[in-house]
């Protein structure tokens, strides 16, 4: 599978295009997250964004909610809808037309244009591409349980990452199911599917259903 920034996301729908332009892997954009946003948020039109915080830029058309909470730095783009009890923790930049939804919690993220965490999601140190969606309860888990480094399992090959903390890079209009775990190191590719409950662990390729128990089916 493809595993490069190139084969899996469209950079024309996210500020953070020059930034990601610049790695051959989406993980290694993680760690310069926070300094990115910051550097964006300086140059942002103030007639369009608002600053609500020190370094919290908040797009006029956006929707945030009283009991959301937007930690320091972040950015929300136009459109996008903050509902109750959303926890930004910060490092977070959030693309146009996004729903970040009740009691979803977001940490060193980006996420592209429309995309949809919208119930009951965790999502940190994680890349989510163009039109992407996790369904209710689904959560990316970051560190592995014995705290060694993240490897991305392609198959038969292991493709070291060198981070402690790593969730999951899911590709241009992904579907992840209800209550489905992306484990460290989860790479869904563009157009594919996860079912409901789903335990996921390594490379998911394009295209492709990610069945009950692992099974791995192509799309017709």
């Amino acid at each position: 599978m493809d595993l490069k920034i190139a084969g899996l996301l469209d950079l024309d729908h996210t500020l953070a295009r020059e930034y990601l332009a610049q790695f051959e892997y989406p993980w290694q954009a993680l760690d310069g997250i926070k300094d990115l946003i910051i550097a964006l948020g300086a140059g942002l039109d103030k007639g369009e964004f608002e600053e609500r915080a020190p370094q919290v830029w908040v797009h006029r058309t956006a929707t945030v909610f009283p009991t959301a909470y937007l930690g320091a730095p972040c950015i929300i783009g136009a459109r996008t809808e903050v509902r109750h009890g959303a926890f930004i923790r910060g490092s977070a930049l959030v693309g146009e037309d996004c729903v970040v939804g009740n009691s979803v919690e977001l940490k060193n993220v980006i996420l592209f244009d429309h995309v949809q965490v919208p119930h009951y999601n965790y999502v940190g140190d994680s890349i989510l591409g163009y039109y992407s969606h996790m369904g209710a309860g689904s959560i990316t888990s970051n560190v592995k349980s014995d705290k060694t480094l993240v490897t991305v399992k392609d198959g038969g090959q292991a493709v070291e990452t060198g981070r402690k903390k790593m969730g999951a890079i899911l590709g241009d209009h992904v579907e992840v199911g209800c209550n489905s775990v992306l484990n460290p190191g989860t790479v869904i590719g563009r157009g594919s599917n996860i079912y409901p409950t789903s335990c996921v662990r390594g490379a998911v390729p394009p295209n492709s259903i990610w069945k009950t128990g692992g099974v791995v089916v192509e799309k017709r």
